[in-house]
């Protein structure tokens, strides 16, 4: 059974960094992409940052680019997310997922497997 487990959430203030771990286990995912997602309230799930496993690619959304980093354990299949210079736009469960097959997608309905989020609350 696949399983994807993030921690690190927590309550910051604004310009603060907070760094997020995403466990996965079940299978291997090796030719799988990674991804984060977030969903702030009242709002759909938006795409954040996503890695294809094997070739170490990556790309972000416009709003975290140059704030944030995903980075990947892969003996461990262990995913990271370095958000620095928080804003309170960031303010969001924040969600990991991976897609078995296939491109790196922005569009979560093309993840096959989610966690069950960690919630980042940035303060003014």
């Amino acid at each position: 059974q696949v399983q994807l487990v993030e921690s690190g959430g927590g309550l910051v203030q604004a310009g603060d960094s907070l760094k997020l771990s995403c466990v996965a286990s079940g299978r291997s995912f090796s030719g799988s992409t990674m991804a984060w997602f977030r969903q702030a309230p009242g709002k759909e799930r938006e795409f954040v940052a996503a890695s294809k496993w094997n070739s170490g690619s990556k790309t972000y959304a416009d709003s975290v680019k140059r704030r944030f980093i995903l980075s990947r354990d892969s003996p461990d299949d262990t995913m990271y997310l370095q958000m620095n210079n928080l804003k309170l736009e960031d303010t969001a469960v924040y969600y990991c997922a991976a897609r078995s097959l296939g491109l790196i997608s922005r569009s979560a309905g093309q993840y096959q497997y989610w966690g069950q989020g960690t919630q980042v609350t940035v303060s003014s």
